[in-house]
């Protein structure tokens, strides 16, 4: 299995949206984390940004533009990064990306990055 690497890019500034480690359950028979989990780990980040800043319910209706860069182990910590990108009156457009470190290492890789678009809706109580 390719440990990760650092590369040329630096990882985003500031503190992540989410922060989880891969875990057996979310991998698939190689080792390597299911897209899908990394993609809802994404949706999950996308999701708490826009609720805090439109203080409503912000469920995701669209992704687009995802490319998946870099497989992360299980043992792998996996830090999503997301920011508004565009904002319309309900309608949102997140910028994510997601970023691995190995478990016993320092050096961080970009593994996935893509858009999602969310629509703020009445809040809930």
């Amino acid at each position: 299995m390719r440990a990760i690497a650092a590369m040329a890019e630096a990882a985003p500034q500031g503190e992540p949206m989410i922060r989880a480690t891969v875990m057996p359950a979310d991998a698939n028979p190689y080792g390597t984390a299911f897209v899908g989990w990394i993609m809802g780990q994404m949706a999950l980040a996308a999701g708490a940004l826009v609720s805090r800043e439109a203080r409503a319910r912000a469920p995701v209706v669209a992704a687009d533009g995802f490319s998946f860069t870099a497989p992360l182990a299980v043992g792998d910590e996996l830090s999503v990064y997301a920011a508004i990108a565009r904002q319309g009156r309900t309608s949102y457009q997140v910028s994510v990306e997601a970023w691995g470190r190995g478990r016993h290492g320092a050096a961080m890789a970009r593994v996935a990055l893509g858009r999602f678009t969310l629509v703020a809706t009445e809040p809930r109580d």
